[in-house]
């Protein structure tokens, strides 16, 4: 498989899956929903056509019943998008593992079982070397896992370090008080946590606007790679384009 060529820090939309449509959340909350879309797929054309290189699928449902619930949709934004797909949510086993990466989704996040069986997560990345990341996603400075439902009193960077020598292509870390809230990245966090480790990092949560896209450029000196957002892309107050180019332009 050829390696992804990354020069600026990727802007990844999201499309987070429930009940086979694309929603977004508040704080994680499964009853706080707002539905974008019934056709998922369509989104990922959108993304796609606006320049998206890679987009960030989450199965929620998956997330909180620990088994794939939305393949259905996942396979048709992956066959509708040329560009990689990165997918989370519910992967606790190898064979569910491995009929992602048939389905043709390029990164596969582990989540909850990089807590509860780190041997796991080093399992597949010998399985399938740069095609694995770990999502860390945090409350108040401690991990939370089962689909953000339980906290653990683990702090992120101490998860984050006992990977540093697994394989993982990234470590995709998300406030989830901020997750779908519009109040800014946790800059300081994720800065932290890039700096703390060898592994680059993408943020995720509370993305608001473009302004909050210029104050996590800075933040490539430290590790971090990317950035996911969902619903300021959703309800048009980020333009994907116009972010884009901000990203390419930093390169300069």
């Amino acid at each position: 498989m050829q390696r992804e060529r990354i020069r600026h820090l990727l802007i990844i939309p999201a499309i987070d899956l429930k009940g086979g449509r694309c929603v977004r959340l508040k704080q994680g909350r499964m009853t706080e929903e707002t539905v974008f879309s019934d056709i998922p797929e369509d989104m990922a054309v959108r993304w796609h056509a606006c320049g998206a290189r890679r987009l960030h699928l989450v199965d929620l449902d998956g997330a909180v019943q620990g088994r794939p619930v939305n393949t259905k949709a996942i396979k048709r934004i992956v066959d509708a998008v040329p560009i990689p797909v990165e997918l989370g949510g519910g992967v606790r086993e190898m064979a569910v593992l491995e009929s992602y990466i048939e389905l043709g989704v390029r990164y596969v996040i582990l989540g909850t079982v990089s807590h509860t069986d780190p041997d796991f997560v080093r399992r597949a990345c010998r399985a399938y070397p740069g095609q694995i990341m770990v999502g860390i996603d945090a409350r108040d400075g401690s991990v939370a896992v089962e689909g953000w439902t339980e906290e653990t009193r683990q702090h992120p960077i101490e998860l984050a370090r006992q990977f540093e020598d697994a394989g993982i292509t990234a470590i995709i870390y998300t406030d989830i008080n901020r997750d779908g809230m519009r109040t800014g990245c946790n800059i300081e966090a994720t800065r932290e946590l890039a700096r703390s480790i060898r592994i680059p990092v993408i943020a995720s949560g509370g993305i608001s606007g473009l302004a909050d896209v210029l104050e996590i450029l800075p933040l490539k000196a430290d590790g971090v790679m990317g950035m996911i957002t969902g619903r300021a892309l959703y309800d048009g107050s980020l333009d994907l384009s116009e972010a884009i180019r901000a990203c390419e332009k930093s390169l300069v």
